[in-house]
């Protein structure tokens, strides 16, 4: 599978999981409030920030009636429409700089989705390292193609997509020479409920396109993000608010500041828990392997001199005496000195047999 940088981070399998923190829309419009949501991402330690860039006179037309679950989040009248919700969450385009200012300054990497080819240009400006193609634009394909044009990876979200509806947006993108690619799961709802996450999607991907993948969640809490670094997603995705009672359609399913930092701890802890396929006794092991495996031990006091029976060995812990299997290979033996009950065993005490004896006895 491919392993795709995005600055100096590289995503894929056996890199660890990147940690994209979603600000999207939750800045209300206020540029104190989006740089909170800089400064929760900072202390949480995520990889990245992440806002929107978009014109509501260039993305909605106005007769797009407000969705359902938006109009009741908003508490929207009959008459409200989608071009409304989107004209009232714009990032004014002249705070992107003092944006990227504050998070260059608080050392963090600055994204943010276009929402057509204008923001495409606009963005070019600050040179972002990489650009989110939102699951609503899998088909706008002069934006894909525009985003794909710049070199830079493509994190392509793939919310109410098929298996064909993602290759054809691959195919655009690689027609413009950039194989540079992460796919994200998602269930473009708001917020997904449990049964619609099909998390088993992210092997899917995996195995049909070879891209790094990883998922896009709309489900309140940290408990999917968890599974899904689990099963081995190579970027979570995730919205952040500073308070979930604002008013917007994105902050009642957001992670807090404090959520974020748990998230982010929860990803290092699992990652660290998958730790290597190999079976294998770990270093941490070697100590209770030591103590609590059994071993040869004497059964009796035996005095030197004396020729090996059955009834002197013991099968006992701790594990450093001689492996239990060898007892047969002691017995007949003489031992060398006085051996206390319970002393585990060890070559030097037994005249004639040992590893080499072992492997002459068997040669004849």
């Amino acid at each position: 599978m491919k392993v795709i940088s995005i600055g100096a981070k590289k995503i894929g399998d056996g890199h660890p999981c990147f940690i994209l923190a979603e600000a999207g829309c939750n800045h209300n419009g206020n540029l104190g409030i989006a740089r909170q949501l800089i400064d929760s991402a900072v202390a949480a330690r995520a990889d990245a920030v992440k806002f929107q860039t978009y014109k509501a006179d260039r993305l909605y037309s106005k007769k797009t009636p407000m969705m359902a679950h938006f109009r009741a989040t908003m508490k929207a009248g009959p008459d409200a429409t989608m071009y409304d919700l989107i004209k009232a969450t714009e990032l004014a385009w002249e705070y992107h700089a003092p944006l990227v200012e504050y998070s260059k300054k608080k050392g963090i990497m600055f994204l943010s989705t276009p929402f057509d080819e204008k923001a495409v240009d606009y963005l070019e400006k600050y040179n972002v390292p990489a650009y989110k193609i939102a699951s609503f634009e899998m088909t706008h394909f002069p934006l894909i193609r525009k985003a794909a044009r710049t070199g830079k990876p493509v994190i392509l979200s793939t919310g109410m997509s098929t298996l064909g509806d993602i290759e054809k947006a691959l195919s655009v993108i690689r027609a413009e020479g950039n194989d540079r690619v992460i796919l994200l799961h998602c269930v473009s709802n708001y917020p997904a409920k449990p049964e619609d996450c099909n998390l088993r999607v992210i092997q899917t991907l995996k195995s049909a396109f070879g891209y790094p993948v990883g998922i896009s969640d709309h489900t309140p809490g940290i408990e999917v993000p968890k599974i899904a670094v689990a099963i081995g997603a190579n970027l979570i995705e995730k919205h952040i608010t500073v308070d979930r009672s604002l008013p917007g359609p994105d902050h009642y399913f957001s992670l807090t500041p404090d959520d974020l930092k748990s998230l982010v701890k929860a990803s290092r802890n699992v990652e660290a828990m998958l730790g290597s396929p190999y079976k294998r006794c770990t270093e941490a092991e070697e100590p209770m392997k030591k103590i609590g495996r059994r071993s040869l031990v004497a059964a009796k006091d035996i005095p030197a001199g004396a020729k090996v029976t059955p009834t002197m060995l013991a099968v006992k812990r701790p594990g450093y005496g001689l492996p239990t299997e060898l007892s047969d290979i002691l017995i007949g033996s003489r031992t060398t000195r006085d051996i206390e009950e319970d002393e585990p065993l060890s070559w030097n005490m037994f005249l004639d047999y040992g590893p080499v004896h072992k492997r002459s006895r068997h040669a004849a």
